[in-house]
């Protein structure tokens, strides 16, 4: 790993040699590439430079021990060494997180959607659960909700709901959500049940990455686009005039219908919004395949039909089944209070990519 370092800060202190050179100073479009590919790497070469200067001033301590006869004087080093060893671990920690591959989707918004399962309309309550727990915990970390489209129950549940997450700076909504991806299973007395017999239910959760026009092109040609009347909000007026937008891409087969909005032009655009991202993820799942098995995360694959977690509520407790976490809080969890969990899952998600990277 030291040895990978060295060659990273040699390519840095070649970048500064290169963007010094007069020819290259002449040229704005390679020393954008080169001062793009520099700051890139500048947070390592300043954390193994500070992890070098620490090693060091650890050796020269070390070196105190030698000849000292003074049991105080002893105990000063020893607690300077303790420190400094303390300090040497925690940069070699830091240097190894950094040397991993960044997904560069963390730095995305995301579109999510929430299916009810099997359960009937418990499961579409359920589902309406974990939209507002999600909801919650996007206001708790100051992200903007949207929501796109949606068929209700009838009984204050969803048979789908789907929303958008936004949010700027760090950490940004899919490097936290992205765990989110599965079946969420749901054990508790439905209102609907007279006998107080447990049910169990489930709802599916997708987490799409958020992605531009540039990013997925879609063929025009692809693409059939229908108008009808929209079902939900708005009454006569959103009737008449045929605003609901249903999106069918032919080569795939792939249907999205988007009503939520007065707008015809604001759910086609919405509509549009969740079709790029649902073929953006198609081609990762794609690519996932093809990389095969023994690669895979056990815990960031995100595959819907993985269970992933089960809230029951007899017990007050959740469950998520990838790393064998439970939690007696389930209340607290369901108001959005789900960053222990997510903190854990990353932790997870952080050491399996140390061990197959051979850096732990």
């Amino acid at each position: 790993m030291l040895g990978k370092l060295e060659l990273v800060v040699y390519r840095y202190e070649e970048l500064n040699r290169l963007m010094a050179d007069p020819d290259v100073a002449t040229n704005p479009d390679l020393v954008r590439e080169y001062a793009q590919e520099q700051a890139e790497i500048a947070d390592l070469v300043s954390k193994y430079r500070q992890y070098k200067a620490n090693a060091s001033e650890l050796s020269e301590t070390r070196t105190l021990l030698e000849g000292e006869e003074s049991e105080e004087m002893l105990d000063l080093v020893q607690e300077e060494i303790e420190r400094l060893e303390g300090q040497n671990e925690a940069l070699l920690n830091e240097l190894k997180m950094m040397l991993l591959p960044k997904d560069a989707r963390d730095e995305r918004n995301v579109i999510m959607e929430i299916r009810a399962g099997a359960g009937g309309n418990e499961a579409g309550l359920f589902a309406a659960d974990l939209y507002r727990m999600y909801s919650r915990y996007a206001e708790d970390h100051g992200w903007a909700t949207e929501l796109l489209s949606f068929n209700e129950t009838g009984i204050g549940g969803f048979k789908e709901v789907i929303f958008s997450v936004k949010g700027k700076g760090s950490p940004s909504p899919y490097s936290r959500l992205k765990y989110e991806s599965g079946v969420h299973r749901v054990q508790r007395v439905p209102v609907t049940e007279s006998s107080g017999r447990i049910h169990t239910s489930t709802a599916t959760v997708a987490v799409l990455p958020e992605v531009d026009e540039v990013e997925v092109e879609i063929d025009p040609h692809d693409l059939r686009i229908d108008v009808y009347g929209s079902s939900g909000p708005g009454g006569q007026h959103m009737q008449k005039n045929a605003t609901a937008v249903r999106i069918t891409h032919l080569p795939t087969g792939m249907v999205v219908a988007c009503e939520s909005q007065r707008s015809q032009l604001q759910n086609r655009t919405r509509a549009m919004a969740i079709l790029r991202a649902r073929l953006y993820e198609l081609e990762e799942q794609k690519q996932l395949a093809e990389v095969g098995a023994v690669r895979r995360s056990q815990v960031g694959t995100g595959e819907r039909s993985e269970k992933i977690r089960t809230y029951n509520f007899p017990q007050n407790r959740v469950t998520d089944h990838r790393i064998g976490l439970t939690s007696h809080r389930l209340e607290n969890i369901l108001d959005g209070d789900l960053d222990q969990i997510i903190e854990d899952l990353s932790a997870a998600e952080q050491t399996e990519k140390l061990m197959r990277a051979g850096l732990s």
